[in-house]
């Protein structure tokens, strides 16, 4: 090694102990799988915003600092923030910015550190010139989105086929419960596929990247959220399923649910969003907007005001006529209760930071919710409105909505996967016949690795399975583990899923989410690779965990969540 490499090493690891706040003696390092997920893109990169010039801070011309700010909201607000106070990331606010300088911040971004910021030059994610740009911009004043309120929203709303005008039966011939809603990453669109024919129904405009389709409690309606905020309902009866009605709720979102509470089925739509950190109630039909609700407040463990706690998870409560809201950076639950959104009452509960996905228990009493950089799930009671547990995990649990399944020992539990390491949690689920280890983590199993996204089973099947899509490794992010739920110990089954897709290229071929169709005969997966490269739905038959099918279209353009209708409007998993 030369002696001029020595002293960058030498500097790169002084950035990485004191820009990112680490310690020597601190262990809690960042696992590439997580770096690859919390450095994920965000939409308001395209957004207007005024250049917000500090003195202090070295000299940029206005297209430098529009091109910094692109790059900023792509590749780091997702950690740091959209006003750079800091989120799952450090601050990187001027005040403490402007004191380190722009040759030790390039040192830092070019290297990254353990704490998770990636290595952004030596990875070839950024070149020299970028990462100059970057360092500079940084020590700026952080431009602010603009805010998105009624008449913002109203101005997007558009009702497509009105109410009085939509099929009063319905139209065709599909089976609708086992229709997928599939996500097409970077077209703004999804595929609705027919589960029993494996055909395409139709291409569907949407949103950007969207990130959760959702079923109304009847079963006709289909929404869907792009990350750019965009919601858009799909009428399932029509002859060709297509738009009704559009709506955008802010700039970037990632949750969309509708109420279940009987008596007030497919009333009301919610939304929440992640710029402007708010959630919005809408008109059930169409979409109209009707109550907005800002999320900014003080954090649940310090008791410090947080300018822009996202809303992650949305769901309905089975128990009472609820949304549950689950606000990331403040760590709280709130239980929102929608009978009069004029004297809107909502119960407040303090979990724990970092909120993000999570699902119900097998008796859909109970939502077991993420905090994923605290290592916690968080349990609360939809029925008495309370916490009632927060359960120590392992590294940065993402569930998705997780899986349900009855252990031959430990009686019903609820299971995650983990960005940050191999293991699989099990948490036990039975307050009443299995008190001894309700809410508490009975068992890890081990599996492929870290970079999980997506936990699965279904009540007919006696396997679980667990997708691998970030690891760095591709043989496991190609691939999937099959435990048997009867006999755990014995391990996991490879799945070789990208390799059964048979693609023609080179792509990526990552394998994420499966997704059972209403029978729970059959599994799919989506591997997905780059826009220009082609991806595949991969079904397997559940019994035999052999391969059944291989869906292959030039419209399958970035595939990745599934949303199977009857399993989603039944909270199945």
């Amino acid at each position: 090694m030369k002696p001029t490499k020595i002293i960058l090493s030498s500097l790169a690891m002084a950035a990485m102990l004191v820009a990112g706040g680490i310690h020597a003696q601190d262990k809690k390092n960042l696992t590439q799988p997580e770096a690859n997920y919390q450095a994920g893109s965000s939409p308001l990169g395209s957004e207007p915003m005024v250049q917000s010039v500090n003195p202090k801070a070295p000299p940029m011309t206005l297209a430098e600092f529009d091109t910094a700010r692109k790059i900023y909201f792509e590749r780091c607000a997702g950690c740091h923030g959209v006003l750079r106070k800091g989120a799952t990331g450090k601050p990187l606010t001027p005040d403490i910015t402007v004191g380190k300088g722009t040759d030790y911040l390039k040192v830092f971004i070019a290297y990254g550190s353990p704490a998770g910021m990636p290595n952004w030059q030596t990875s070839g994610e950024m070149t020299e010139k970028e990462v100059d740009l970057m360092a500079r911009y940084i020590q700026h004043e952080p431009p602010t989105p603009p805010e998105f309120g009624m008449e913002s929203m109203k101005a997007t709303w558009k009702v497509i086929v009105p109410p009085d005008q939509r099929p009063k039966k319905k139209m065709n011939n599909y089976n609708i419960e086992n229709i997928f809603s599939t996500t097409l990453r970077d077209t703004g669109e999804v595929a609705l596929i027919d589960g029993d024919t494996k055909k395409i129904i139709n291409i569907v405009k949407t949103g950007y990247a969207v990130h959760i389709s959702r079923t109304s409690a009847s079963g006709r309606y289909l929404l869907v959220i792009g990350r750019d905020a965009k919601i858009n309902m799909i009428d399932l009866w029509m002859e060709k399923p297509d738009n009704v009605a559009e709506v955008r709720v802010g700039l970037e979102a990632r949750s969309v649910e509708a109420s279940k509470f009987k008596g007030y089925e497919d009333k009301l739509v919610i939304a929440g969003s992640y710029w402007p950190p708010q959630y919005t109630i809408m008109k059930g039909d169409t979409l109209e907007p009707m109550k907005i609700v800002s999320t900014r407040g003080n954090t649940v463990d310090k008791q410090e005001y947080h300018p822009e706690p996202r809303v992650a998870s949305i769901v309905a409560s089975h128990y009472r006529p609820e949304f549950i809201v689950n606000v990331k950076e403040t760590g709280k639950t709130l239980m929102v209760d929608y009978t009069d959104l004029n004297a809107l009452k909502t119960i407040e509960i303090g979990t724990a930071r970092f909120l993000h996905d999570g699902g119900w228990d097998s008796t859909k009493r109970y939502f077991m919710v993420a905090a994923n950089q605290s290592n916690k799930i968080a349990v609360v009671d939809a029925k008495e409105d309370k916490l009632v547990k927060l359960v120590d995990v392992s590294k940065i649990p993402h569930p998705g909505r997780g899986a349900n399944f009855v252990h031959p020992k430990f009686g019903p539990v609820w299971s995650t996967g983990h960005l940050g390491d191999e293991a699989i949690s099990l948490i036990g689920t039975d307050p009443v016949k299995h008190k001894q280890y309700a809410f508490k983590e009975v068992a890890q199993i081990k599996g492929q690795g870290g970079g999980a996204l997506f936990i699965k089973t279904h009540p007919k099947s006696t396997h679980l399975y667990s997708d691998t899509p970030l690891n760095p490794d591709a043989a496991i992010s190609q691939s999937v583990a099959v435990f048997d739920i009867n006999n755990l110990d014995k391990g996991f089954t490879v799945l070789p899923i990208a390799e059964w897709a048979g693609l023609k290229d080179d792509g990526a071929k990552r394998v994420v989410q499966p997704e059972y169709n209403k029978a729970g005969d059959e599994v799919w997966f989506s591997v997905w690779s780059a826009k220009n490269k082609e991806s595949a739905i991969v079904v397997v038959d559940d019994k035999t965990l052999k391969l059944k099918t291989v869906i292959k279209d030039p419209r399958l353009i970035t595939p990745t969540g599934k949303f199977n209708v009857y399993n989603t409007q039944r909270d199945i998993y």
